[in-house]
């Protein structure tokens, strides 16, 4: 039987098969011979998701809630199918996450090993909460609730945000000289991933204004403007998010918004007296028992912790740069940010460290 369970689960998962709305299937197969109800009872299913969006972080563990009761209750039924899939921001697609039936599941992909339905308690809900466990910054975004009951299918959404910061970023060599998929791997090697749109138009709601037009995870190409000024879209717009819509994901060339969440270890800086070059400041963050910061760890630091360095340090990017929350004299502009030198060749700077707490 728990084989049958699980290759049932495989086939729920599949977009273009559709078994529950087989009901003899399901009362021969799935259900043990006792277990066998009336479809058409008159009890009506009712599924509820959290209404609020549920925040949390990279590497935390979160629960997304979502329960379903009957109306009338009808007492103990047989094994309820649930399932929980990711969609899109245009709902015009789903990732599958987990089918569950009974105490017996089938994570998918990326969640193998970190995802699970959430053990039932006391209430007259019963449970289909899915707990998510070392939160990925891609787990972002909005997640389907579905309970299945024989001919009855239910559902919800749930919308999980990481709590994190956007940033725009240029490669060493210049503006624009991203395509799509080297925007992708940019982000990440900075320990961050393309930004989707709402959290860069959450990016924009917080005071971004950059006119330099970047990729989104979706393909897009945009960038936020607080202030129009000509050379962003023209003086006559109102403040927003432009958009170039979508682009060739091959050809065309722009930089990139990353997205970085709150960090799991600590940000610090080290120093010497005449300053190092690149290489001797990843050395000494491996004398220290960390490694040369990434772009998006000092910018969470920045955001998160409340660094506040009036001294340039190396990152592993190759560029220097240094984080202020309080402006000061002789500390950069009269707003808060992290400010950069850019990718110098020459010269010797302190360093930025991340280490694991």
């Amino acid at each position: 039987l728990p084989l049958l369970l699980k290759a049932t689960l495989l086939r729920l998962a599949s977009g273009s098969y559709h078994p529950f709305y087989n009901g003899f299937y399901y009362n021969h197969i799935m259900n043990d011979e006792q277990d066998k109800v009336d479809y058409f009872s008159g009890s009506k299913l009712v599924v509820e998701a959290s209404k609020d969006p549920v925040y949390s972080y990279n590497g935390a563990n979160v629960t997304l809630p979502c329960h379903y009761r009957y109306e009338p209750d009808v007492g103990p039924k047989r094994k309820i199918r649930i399932k929980w899939s990711k969609l899109r921001d245009d709902y015009t697609k789903e990732q599958d996450v987990m089918v569950a039936i009974g105490k017996t599941y089938v994570a998918f992909g990326d969640f193998k090993g970190r995802a699970h339905i959430r053990q039932a308690g006391e209430t007259s809900w019963h449970e289909a909460s899915l707990v998510i466990s070392d939160v990925h910054l891609k787990d972002d975004g909005k997640y389907r609730c579905e309970v299945i009951d024989g001919l009855e299918d239910e559902s919800d959404v749930v919308d999980l945000r990481l709590q994190g910061i956007v940033f725009p970023y240029q490669p060493p060599r210049g503006q624009y000289r991203l395509n799509f998929h080297e925007a992708e791997q940019v982000c990440q090697d900075q320990g961050a991933i393309l930004a989707n749109f709402n959290q860069l138009f959450q990016a924009w709601s917080e005071g971004l204004d950059w006119c330099n037009a970047g990729w989104l995870a979706d393909g897009t190409v945009q960038y936020p403007i607080r202030l129009p000024r000509k050379p962003c879209g023209g003086v006559h717009l109102a403040p927003g998010i432009r958009s170039y819509g979508p682009r060739h994901r091959h050809l065309h060339r722009f930089d990139a918004f990353c997205f970085s969440s709150a960090l799991k270890g600590e940000v610090f800086y080290l120093d010497r007296l005449a300053g190092m070059t690149l290489e001797e400041a990843k050395q000494s963050c491996q004398d220290a028992g960390a490694e040369i910061a990434r772009v998006g760890q000092l910018y969470s630091a920045w955001k998160f912790v409340g660094l506040d360095r009036c001294n340039a340090g190396w990152l592993a990017d190759g560029s220097v740069r240094y984080p202020i929350v309080t402006p000061r004299a002789n500390c950069g502009p009269a707003e808060p940010g992290v400010r950069s030198f850019g990718f110098p060749r020459k010269g010797r700077f302190g360093v930025f460290c991340y280490r694991e707490r």
